[in-house]
């Protein structure tokens, strides 16, 4: 359960630098399945009992993206962060999938877990835990900071832990036998012999190798070394001897009587599952984890302890048969909870779209605005409705889902439109105007990132393919428009900031590369004012910036302008009166509400007024002589749902506040 510093809203690439935390580029390697060799989690000195004892290991959810990668057998490490040390040689014993144990590494088990991407694994080889300083210079290149590296391993960087781990490995002999945690589950809840003695394992010393920290909780003694003993038809021990001990003669009977009331009590559990999901979940975890019991102990029965047949026959059939009770049962839960899960899809699904019609009935009461299909609304042709009083808003997050929408947003009567969709989801893209359509490029769905354009035509209402940027898919890029040309400035895919810049150029009906910028720049800003571009603030990867540089199309290069006063990433620019206005972002320590204003006349910023709610990963756009703020992050995943405007005759105000506003990651424009 390891946190990295870069907190994710996706499933995979799309990454925020959360606020209190430094600056880094992902906390992912992004790879294919087929490219991925093993990967590393993480623990603490007070999870790694849990995670060794449960034979399951977890992360935060936004690791699902890779942990869905792994298949049964692949090789997998277990890092401390505690001491610093990386315990293995793993492999998965199951595909990685979420809420394996939905209620793991919790007090007590009673809460929900915090580091649900999870597998179950077992113990390939038992070695001596590796010292950072032993296993960096292996996986330097997955090091993202002094002390933060990626999970992910290639095949390369695999196959030299495991062999560095192999030279290290432990006897069998040297502390408990390889197959502990069979004879732990052998022997566990069914007593053959009294509780007179037990072997003691020091928890604490972690050193010695992970399998110590099974604790046995055998009923009868395990052997001083590895041979395995057999048992004789009365329960007597072949050599090597146990320490002394006393076995029932009615073995047989207490057995069967234990196995009723195991089934009894399966039975019982079964009734409480008619009172809530929640109860499925558990139930269905349990019957799990007691029908693998069932299995390794009657393996490691016929392996370890061969008995007579004619003693136990009836047992192992009674065995048997509750076990295909059990299956039967787990069965029965596991399609039960899939078809609760399938109710729970479409319930929001039907929330969602009577969401839909709710807005859509909303629409139906303003006369100036008439409904079509599918719940989408156009613009008539009457005068009433001009398209000068628009702000078109696109795509984004709203805190569950990524959003393929165009909504039309009218600042005069705080409402909402619907407009045909995308025809992707798109959130962290960009958007320019050309010859009176919207453009919208790059971007990503949560999960991959796209370099795919295309645009929209108000008149028709109609979204329709245009040609793919040429460069690489990437997200949190800026866009402008310069003479009758898009450029797609900066970027960043996750791992890497860009400081590449394409142009659209209809006439050519295509994207070429252009000058780059001076700076890499991921998250920044751009806008285009008296036929220059500037760019400004952004991450480079390492750090947060305050820079800012300008375009100018005569010279085509670019050349640096005075720098901002704060340092700043995820923020919005717009135009006003000749004047550059950024707004809010994210300075490497929170969120901001501060203004920053460049006028190109004098060359320099001043500090403008600052907005009533901090945010980033807003949406900003200019409209009749007034300067809006839409939605964004307040800080950590708290997205707010407020509008401000602002007035250089009378500063910022709240002007609407409500739901439809709840976004971040989307952008605004004005046609």
């Amino acid at each position: 359960m390891g946190a990295g510093r870069i907190q994710t809203f996706s499933q995979n690439n799309i990454a925020l630098f959360c606020p209190n935390q430094a600056a880094s580029s992902t906390d992912f390697r992004n790879m294919r399945k087929n490219n991925l060799g093993g990967v590393i989690f993480g623990c603490t000195d007070s999870t790694i009992k849990e995670c060794l004892f449960k034979q399951l290991f977890g992360l935060p959810a936004s690791h699902i993206s890779y942990v869905n990668n792994i298949d049964p057998g692949l090789p997998l490490f277990l890092f401390n962060y505690s001491d610093r040390k990386l315990h293995g040689i793993f492999e998965s014993a199951s595909s990685g999938r979420m809420n394996i144990n939905p209620y793991g590494w919790t007090a007590d088990g009673l809460g929900r877990t915090l580091y649900p991407a999870q597998v179950q694994i077992y113990p390939r080889l038992q070695c001596q835990a590796l010292h950072e300083d032993q296993f960096k210079p292996i996986i330097i290149d997955n090091y993202y900071s002094q002390t933060h590296f990626w999970f992910e391993l290639d095949h390369a960087q695999t196959n030299k832990l495991m062999s560095l781990l192999s030279s290290l490995a432990i006897a069998p002999s040297t502390s408990l036998p390889q197959n502990v945690a069979k004879w732990r589950n052998l022997f566990h809840d069914m007593p053959l012999a009294h509780k007179e003695e037990r072997n003691e394992v020091n928890e604490n010393d972690t050193d010695i190798g992970f399998y110590q920290l099974y604790k046995s909780n055998a009923d009868v003694l395990l052997p001083a070394s590895d041979a395995v003993p057999s048992l004789s038809c009365v329960g007597q021990p072949s050599e090597p001897q146990f320490k002394k001990r006393t076995v029932p003669e009615d073995k047989k009977e207490y057995i069967l009587m234990k196995l009723k009331e195991m089934t009894l009590a399966r039975e019982n559990l079964y009734s409480s599952l008619k009172q809530s999901v929640e109860d499925t979940a558990i139930v269905n975890d349990v019957s799990m984890e007691q029908s693998s019991i069932l299995k390794e102990r009657e393996m490691s029965r016929k392996k370890a302890v061969p008995v007579s047949s004619s003693c136990y026959s009836d047992v192992i059939h009674q065995l048997m048969k509750n076990l295909e009770e059990l299956e039967a049962f787990k069965g029965g839960q596991i399609r039960r909870t899939e078809q609760l899960e399938h109710k729970l899809v479409e319930a929001q699904t039907e929330i969602q779209q009577l969401k839909q019609q709710c807005t859509t009935l909303e629409c139906r009461l303003d006369h100036c605005i008439e409904p079509v299909k599918e719940g989408m609304v156009v613009f008539p042709t009457e005068p009433c409705l001009d398209i000068d009083e628009l702000i078109f808003l696109v795509g984004g997050y709203d805190g569950k889902t990524y959003s393929s929408s165009l909504n039309a947003y009218l600042p005069s009567q705080n409402k909402m439109k619907f407009l045909t969709p995308m025809s992707v989801v798109r959130s962290l893209a960009s958007v320019a105007m050309l010859s009176g359509e919207l453009y919208a490029f790059g971007g990503g769905n949560g999960s991959e990132w796209y370099n795919t354009a295309e645009s929209y035509n108000p008149a028709d209402n109609k979204w329709i393919p245009r040609p793919s940027l040429t460069g690489r898919p990437k997200g949190s890029l800026a866009g402008a428009t310069l003479q009758n040309k898009i450029f797609a400035i900066g970027g960043g895919n996750g791992r890497e900031s860009f400081s590449e810049v394409e142009m659209l150029d209809l006439d050519l009906g295509r994207w070429i590369m252009t000058q780059s910028m001076i700076e890499k720049r991921f998250a920044l800003a751009a806008a285009e004012l008296n036929g220059a571009i500037y760019a400004v603030g952004g991450s480079d990867g390492q750090s947060y910036l305050k820079s800012a540089e300008r375009f100018d199309s005569r010279e085509h290069s670019w050349t640096r302008i005075q720098s901002m006063n704060t340092e700043r990433a995820f923020h919005a620019l717009a135009v006003m009166n000749e004047k550059l206005y950024v707004l809010g972002g994210f300075d490497g320590n929170s969120m901001v509400s501060s203004v920053e204003i460049f006028d190109p006349r004098i060359g320099s910023w001043m500090t403008g007024e600052a907005m009533n709610v901090r945010r980033g990963y807003s949406a900003a756009a200019v409209l009749k002589e007034s300067l809006y703020a839409i939605g964004g992050i307040i800080d950590g995943d708290t997205i707010t749902d407020t509008v401000e405007r602002y007035k250089e005759d009378s500063g910022w105000e709240v002007t609407h506040q409500g739901s439809l506003a709840c976004r971040c990651f989307a952008s605004a424009i004005v046609l």
